[in-house]
C-alpha cells in the first residue's frame, strides 16, 4: 500500500521541545505535580502506566488525565511555563484507541503519542480516529498533533513513510530504551556510551528531517538516575547529531537537559552577526564577506550557506524565546 507524500510546508508550526517527560496517567500525585516539573512537554501514559495493567487501573487513568486536561487552559491561552500536554494511548490495532481518545480530548491537549507503530497505516488509522474524537468532543478539527514512537523494527525501517503519512505528525525521533520494546525488537546490549543505537538515532533523524520534521526528539537516557555525567555525555551527543530534545522519565533531569538543548548566548550572537553580514552583503553587493580569525578555516569566509544556516538557528533560538 502506498501513501501520498505530505509536503513539509503543510505541517503546523510547532515549538521546539527540549524535554518530553513521561508521567504515569494512573498516578494522581504525579499528574497533579506535572505543571511544576519545568519540562517543555509532559506525556501522560495511558497505554501502560503501571503493571499489572488492569481495567480498573485504566479507568482510573482515564478519570485522572481527563479531569486534569479539562482543568488546564486552552493551547492558545497556555500560561507562560505551562508544558505542552500529550497523552500516549493504545494502538489503533488494539481497538481501544478511540476509548482512550474520548476520555482525554480537551482544548488543552497538544498531541497524541502512538506507541509500537509498525508502519504508515498505523498513523492513518489513528489520524481518522482522532478526527472522529475531535468532532465528537468539539475540539477544532486537525488541532491535535501526532507523535509516533519508533520502537519496532518495522517502524524504524519505515520512519520516513510514517512521518509522511499525515500532516499531523509534528514530532518524531529515534526512541531508545534499555529494557523496553525497541530492545526486544532489535536485541542490542545497552551501553552508557550508546554506540549500539547510534545508527538507529542517525537513520531516524535523517528520515525525520527529510520529511519536514523541524525539531526531532530522541529517546531516553537508560542509565542510573544519578549518573549525571553519563546523561550529559549522551544528551550532548544527541544535540551534536541534530536532535533538539529528548524523552525523560525523571523530572530531576529537566534542568540539565534544558542546558544542553538550549543555544548559548555566544552562539546566538555569532548567528546574528552572520545574518547581519549576509544581509549587508546582499544589500551593498560588496564582498567577499570575512568573519573573525583567518585561521578558523571554513568559518572565515562567509558564504550564503553559512548565512542561511545561521538564520535557521536563530529561528530555533527565538522559538525558545532567546533573542540576540
Amino acid at each position: 500500500m502506498s501513501y501520498a507524500r505530505c509536503p513539509s510546508v503543510e505541517r503546523p508550526w510547532v515549538r521546539p521541545l527540549r524535554s518530553v517527560l513521561f508521567v504515569p496517567g494512573s498516578d494522581q500525585r504525579a499528574v497533579s505535580a506535572s505543571p511544576s516539573t519545568g519540562a517543555d512537554a509532559v506525556v501522560f501514559d495511558m497505554e501502560e502506566p503501571e503493571t499489572p495493567m488492569t481495567e480498573a487501573v485504566r479507568e482510573r487513568a482515564h478519570r485522572i488525565v481527563g479531569s486534569f486536561l479539562a482543568s488546564r487552559a486552552e493551547v492558545a491561552d497556555r500560561a507562560e511555563g505551562e508544558p505542552c500536554w500529550f497523552v500516549r494511548v493504545r494502538t489503533a490495532a488494539s481497538g481501544m484507541a478511540f476509548r482512550d481518545l474520548r476520555a482525554v480530548l480537551a482544548p488543552s491537549l497538544r498531541g497524541i503519542l502512538i506507541p509500537k507503530i509498525r508502519g504508515p497505516e498505523d498513523v492513518v488509522a489513528l489520524d481518522a480516529l482522532l478526527l472522529a474524537a475531535e468532532v465528537e468532543s468539539g475540539v477544532p478539527r486537525d488541532s491535535i498533533l501526532l507523535y509516533p514512537i519508533l520502537e519496532t523494527a518495522d517502524g524504524l525501517r519505515l520512519s520516513y513513510e510514517i512521518a509522511m503519512a499525515s500532516k499531523r505528525v509534528a514530532y518524531m525521533g529515534g526512541a531508545i530504551s534499555r529494557f523496553g520494546d525497541i530492545h526486544q525488537a532489535l536485541g542490542y546490549r545497552w551501553t552508557p556510551e550508546g554506540k549500539e543505537t547510534l545508527f538507529l538515532r542517525s537513520k531516524v533523524l535523517l528520515d525525520a528531517k527529510a520529511a519536514g520534521i523541524r525539531y526531532p526528539i530522541s529517546g531516553m537516557w537508560g542509565g542510573v538516575s544519578d549518573d549525571l555525567s553519563g546523561l550529559r555525555s549522551f544528551a550532548s551527543e544527541l544535540r551534536e547529531l541534530g536532535y533538539y530534545g529528548m524523552m525523560l522519565g525523571n523530572p530531576d533531569h529537566v534542568p540539565l537537559v534544558h542546558e544542553l538543548f538550549t543555544p548559548s548566548r555566544e552562539e546566538v550572537a555569532y548567528w546574528a552577526d552572520l545574518v547581519r553580514l549576509g544581509d549587508e552583503g546582499a544589500r551593498t553587493g560588496q564582498g567577499p564577506i570575512l568573519y573573525g580569525d583567518p585561521n578558523q578555516g571554513e568559518g572565515h569566509v562567509v558564504h550564503l550557506a553559512h548565512v542561511e544556516s545561521a538564520r535557521l538557528n536563530l529561528e530555533w533560538a527565538r522559538a525558545l524565546e532567546i533573542e540576540p
